[in-house]
C-alpha cells in the first residue's frame, strides 16, 4: 500500500503553488507595463519635438521651401536631361539618315567619318557580317546587343565607357539590305546634367538658409510683443490688477490680443473693486445691527425690571429679523453675480403677477392689462415686483401706483412702479442702485431696508436682458422694460 502524503507536504505543495501563480502575474504586469519599442520611440520623438513656436515656424518653413525646391529641381533636370538627350538622337538619326542614303546610292566605303558628336558607325548586312564602320571599329566584328537594352552594345572595344544613344536605321543597297547604327555620346549631356544639379543643389541650399533665417527672425520679432505680454501677465496677481500689458502699435491680431488682454483685466479690476466694497459694505452693514442687538441682549440680561428686559428683547428681535433680511438679500446678490445662473424660466404675464404682488398691500393703485408677457423666472421676477413695491411704499406720501403695458413699437414691455414722495435730484438717479445706498432724506434704519432691493432689482432686469431706470415726472417713478415673449434677449 502506497505511502499517504504528509499534510505538512500538502501544504507546502499548495504554498509553492500559490508563490509561482503570484510570480507568473507580477511578471505578467511588469510586460505590460514595461514600454515597447514603439513607445520608446514615440517618447523619443516627443522628446526630440521643438518646443519653441518660432523653432516650429521656421522649421516647417524650410521644409516647404525645401519640398517646393526639391519638386522644381527634379523637374527642371528632367526637362534638360530630356532636351539634350533628344538633340542627341536627332543628330545619331540625321547621321544614320545620311549614310542610309551613301548605301542606297551604291557608293559606301569601308571606313566611314564620323561627325561631331558621334563615337562610332558600323553598318553590317542581312547575315551580321560588317561591311563598313568608323575608323574606331574597324576590324571589329559586329556589335553584340544586351539582353535587358536594344539600344545598349557592348562598347569594350572603343576602351571607354560613357552613356551612348544608338540610332538604327535599315536600307536597300544594291548589294541588298544592310543595318546603319550610328552612336551619339551622351557625355555633354551628363556633365550639363551634372553641372545643373549642383548648381540647383547649392541654389536651393541657399535659399533654404535664407528663408530659415528670414523666418527665424520675422517670427522672432513678431512673437517679441506676446513674450511682453506673458511676461507682464505672468507678474500680475491679485494685488496688481491695475496694470495693463503693452499695446503694440501696430493693427494685427497681436494688437488686438493685447487689448482684448487690457479689456479683460479692466474687467478683472472693476470686479475686484466691486468685491472689495461690497465686502466693506456688507461688514459695516452687519456691523450696525450686531452691535445693536449685543447691547440690547446685555442690557435685558442684567437690567431688574421685566418690563424692559421684555422691550429689549422685542427689539433683538426686530434687529434679528433684520440681519435675516440682509443675510437673504446677500446670498440673492451672490446667486445674481454668478454668470448664467438665471434659474428655470417660463412664459409669464406680467400683468398677473403684479396682481398677485400687490394683493393685501394697502394704497396701491394697480393698472394692467392681461397679455403682457415675458420669458422669464417667476421667482426672481416677483421679487423684482417686491422690491420696488416696498421702497415705493417706504417712501410714499400717500399711495403708490403699478401700470403694467406694452409698448406696441417693439413688443416689450413696461412695469412703471412709483409713489407721490419727494423726487430723486438727478445727481442721485444711478446711486440710488448702488448697493447699500441710502439717500439723505432715507437714512432711517427703522424703515426696515437694507440699500439691496434696488440693486438686486436692476440685477433681475438685466439677467432677463431689460434694464431698471428712473423716469421723469411727479413724484418717484422706476421704469422696468422687459423683452416680450416673441423676442429674445440680448
Amino acid at each position: 500500500m502506497a505511502d499517504r502524503p504528509s499534510p505538512f507536504r500538502a501544504r507546502a505543495a499548495a504554498a509553492r503553488r500559490r508563490l509561482a501563480a503570484a510570480v507568473r502575474r507580477l511578471v505578467a504586469a511588469v510586460r505590460r507595463r514595461a514600454p515597447g519599442p514603439t513607445s520608446r520611440l514615440a517618447a523619443a520623438v516627443h522628446r526630440l519635438e521643438p518646443r519653441s513656436v518660432r523653432t516650429r515656424t521656421t522649421i516647417a518653413a524650410c521644409l516647404g521651401v525645401a519640398a517646393v525646391l526639391l519638386v522644381a529641381s527634379a523637374a527642371v533636370v528632367l526637362l534638360l536631361r530630356a532636351n539634350l538627350v533628344r538633340s542627341v538622337e536627332a543628330g545619331a538619326r540625321e547621321q544614320a539618315l545620311a549614310v542610309a542614303g551613301t548605301a542606297a546610292d551604291g557608293h559606301l566605303p569601308g571606313q566611314l567619318p564620323l561627325g561631331h558628336g558621334t563615337d562610332f558607325i558600323q553598318v553590317t548586312d542581312a547575315d551580321g557580317k560588317v561591311v563598313a564602320a568608323s575608323q574606331n571599329l574597324a576590324g571589329h566584328p559586329a556589335l553584340t546587343t544586351g539582353d535587358e537594352d536594344r539600344d545598349s552594345f557592348d562598347l569594350g572595344v572603343l576602351g571607354d565607357e560613357h552613356h551612348q544613344r544608338v540610332a538604327t536605321v535599315t536600307a536597300d543597297t544594291p548589294n541588298g539590305p544592310v543595318t546603319i547604327r550610328v552612336g551619339a555620346s551622351l557625355h555633354t549631356a551628363d556633365t550639363a546634367e551634372d553641372l545643373t544639379t549642383a548648381g540647383l543643389a547649392a541654389l536651393s541650399a541657399l535659399l533654404v538658409a535664407t528663408v530659415g533665417a528670414v523666418t527665424w527672425r520675422a517670427t522672432g520679432r513678431a512673437l517679441r510683443p506676446v513674450e511682453a505680454i506673458r511676461s507682464e501677465v505672468a507678474g500680475i496677481g491679485d494685488r496688481g490688477l491695475d496694470r495693463r500689458v503693452p499695446e503694440p502699435g501696430s493693427d494685427d491680431e497681436i494688437a488686438r490680443l493685447a487689448h482684448t488682454m487690457n479689456a479683460m483685466l479692466d474687467r478683472l479690476e472693476a470686479a475686484g473693486v466691486r468685491q472689495r466694497r461690497f465686502i466693506a459694505d456688507a461688514s459695516h452693514e452687519l456691523r450696525s445691527p450686531l452691535a445693536v442687538l449685543r447691547t440690547q441682549l446685555e442690557v435685558a440680561h442684567t437690567h431688574p425690571d421685566p418690563a424692559v428686559r421684555a422691550e429689549m428683547v422685542a427689539g433683538a428681535l426686530q434687529d434679528t429679523d433684520r440681519l435675516q433680511s440682509l443675510a437673504a438679500d446677500l446670498l440673492l446678490l451672490a446667486r445674481l453675480d454668478a454668470a448664467g445662473h438665471d434659474g428655470p424660466r417660463e412664459t409669464l404675464d406680467l400683468a398677473e403677477l403684479a396682481r398677485t404682488a400687490t394683493a393685501g398691500r394697502p394704497r396701491v393703485a394697480l393698472h394692467a392689462r392681461d397679455g403682457a408677457l415675458v420669458l422669464g423666472n417667476r421667482l426672481w421676477l416677483g421679487r423684482l415686483l417686491t422690491n420696488l413695491l416696498d421702497n415705493a411704499q417706504r417712501h410714499a406720501r400717500t399711495g403708490t401706483t403699478v401700470r403694467v403695458a406694452t409698448d406696441p413699437a417693439d413688443g416689450s414691455v413696461l412695469l412703471d412702479v412709483g409713489n407721490d414722495g419727494p423726487p430723486i435730484a438727478p445727481a442721485d438717479r444711478e446711486k440710488v442702485f448702488e448697493r447699500f445706498t441710502r439717500l439723505d432724506d432715507a437714512r432711517s434704519r427703522d424703515d426696515g431696508g437694507t440699500g439691496l432691493g434696488l440693486s438686486i432689482a436692476r440685477d433681475i432686469a438685466a439677467l432677463h436682458g431689460g434694464t431698471l431706470t428712473l423716469v421723469d415726472g411727479p413724484g418717484t417713478t422706476f421704469r422696468t422694460t422687459l423683452p416680450g415673449a416673441g423676442t429674445r434677449p440680448e
